[in-house]
């Protein structure tokens, strides 16, 4: 909790026993040293979107972590947010066309 203390001016955080017992798997997986990257709203420095400016004195409540292996990072779901879906294994672009002749597009929508 220092870096919301130095970072964000918050008192601490709040993590449930089930988050912390993903926190406790994801170190026994070797996962333990890995940098965080904190996914909270963009609206507010802690996570109510109602405390505008700089707030003080809150505590962040931690709903989840996650894993990125393949990126080489744990990201920490703070409060109610969501994250942007994965994409698809065929990408879009695969179904567009542009006719030569007539350089009419396909495929867009």
């Amino acid at each position: 909790s220092s870096g919301i203390n130095a970072e964000y001016g918050g008192e601490g955080v709040e993590i449930s026993e089930e988050v912390m017992a993903k926190i406790t798997n994801l170190e026994k997986q070797g996962y333990g040293n890995l940098p965080i990257c904190m996914a909270k709203t963009h609206l507010s420095l802690s996570c109510d979107v109602s405390k505008k400016g700089v707030p003080t004195g809150f505590t962040v409540p931690v709903k989840d972590v996650v894993l990125s292996a393949g990126a080489g990072f744990i990201y920490p779901l703070a409060g109610t947010i969501s994250t942007m879906p994965g994409l698809p294994t065929r990408p879009a672009y695969y179904g567009i066309d542009v006719d030569t002749e007539t350089g009419q597009i396909t495929g867009l929508f």
